[in-house]
């Protein structure tokens, strides 16, 4: 085991929050933070800003200029070793003649360019796992993607205390407060996707912007993240905002449906395996991933937020909870299988819970399918 000082504690932290600095325009990037020290005086700091700009450790090493040399570099996310839109940073590393190296979480991707290897055989002391898990917490998304090849899900939800999302006539709007709104607007924002259904493009006629606030601790810059539209049979109608072309959209069908009038002509289609239940999920995300995806946040009625989740691929749930009751009659959150015993209950872990205005939101993570 390593021993990591307090003094490496805390730098690495701060490079920690300085990662956080990158939540909303990385994509499809990792938030990477990095501070360069000379004991207990920080000498550099960065943090990568977007795809193609420089590295946390290039900023870093610019601010820090000649007193790098000697010193202690904590990334969050292991050195890249590779060229690509930049240089790899392990040379700009080796070059400024640092010390030590010490990264929070290993990279997968990086493994073949052998960037830790390198390091050491230049003489510079590495080590890793310092704050890994909060590391990976940060960048959930971009391991979901690089290890498991699909994008992490989240499934947004609102409701009041008695489970209900909407009157018997659909109307929805709005069971929760500004408060709450304006939170989910920095959810969207950190997200590569926004996903949703034809059943709510025809109800509600969703835009799937992001709107942040101006007085925002970002400054309200994001990357605007794709939107991504399941309609299997082409239904939703020309006048439909998710179809006016005003940020990049895709839009899933089955095969056997084809766009052949001017509806879709400002979006992208997307032909996909499908059966009776729907389109298929699974390759759903595999093309999502496969475009830079981390973060995909789903925002559906029912229906199809209840399949995702009873098809396994939810990660987490964004909920907010509203102190309002809506009555027997209004719409229920989701739509899942019937089980034959309590026993077979979908167990969900409370990671946090943070009360917004007037209402709760709660941020949950599944099992594997129902509890046994």
């Amino acid at each position: 085991m390593q021993a990591f000082t307090a003094n490496d504690h805390a730098h690495m932290a701060r490079a920690l929050r300085l990662a956080e600095r990158g939540m909303h325009t990385t994509q499809p990037n990792p938030r990477v933070g990095c501070v360069i020290a000379q004991g207990t005086d920080i000498v550099g700091t960065g943090w990568h800003r977007r795809a193609g700009e420089p590295h946390a450790e290039v900023f870093a090493l610019r601010e820090a200029g000649a007193r790098a040399r000697g010193a202690t570099v904590y990334a969050t996310l292991e050195p890249c070793g590779r060229s690509g839109r930049t240089p790899p940073c392990v040379n700009a590393l080796i070059e400024a003649g640092v010390a030590r190296v010490v990264f929070a979480s290993e990279d997968v991707s990086q493994h073949a360019s052998d960037a830790s290897q390198r390091l050491r055989d230049a003489g510079i002391g590495v080590e890793s796992g310092l704050m890994r898990e909060v590391a990976r917490e940060l960048n959930r998304g971009f391991f979901s993607r690089i290890e498991r090849g699909r994008p992490w899900l989240r499934l947004k939800l609102a409701m009041s205390l008695d489970g209900r999302t909407a009157l018997a006539n659909g109307a929805s709007k709005w069971i929760t407060s500004a408060a709450a709104r304006a939170d989910v607007q920095r959810w969207r924002a950190r997200s590569s996707a926004i996903l949703t259904g034809s059943g709510s493009a025809l109800a509600d006629d969703p835009r799937l912007t992001v709107r942040l606030q101006t007085d925002a601790p970002d400054g309200g810059e994001f990357v605007p993240p794709l939107r991504v539209l399941l309609d299997r049979e082409l239904r939703t109608p020309a006048h439909a905002q998710l179809l006016d072309g005003s940020v990049p959209t895709l839009v899933f069908h089955a095969q056997a449906s084809t766009p052949q009038d001017g509806r879709f002509a400002r979006v992208e289609c997307l032909a996909i395996a499908s059966d009776a239940a729907g389109l298929e999920l699974r390759d759903v995300l595999r093309v999502l991933a496969d475009r830079g995806c981390n973060e995909v946040q789903v925002e559906a009625g029912p229906r199809l937020a209840g399949a995702w989740l009873a098809a396994g691929l939810v990660d987490e749930l964004l909920l907010y909870v509203a102190p309002v009751l809506l009555g027997d009659d209004a719409r229920p959150l989701l739509h899942l299988p019937a089980l034959a015993s309590l026993a077979q209950r979908w167990a969900l872990r409370v990671v946090e819970q943070r009360q917004v205005g007037k209402d709760w939101r709660l941020l949950l993570r599944p099992g594997i399918g129902p509890e046994a």
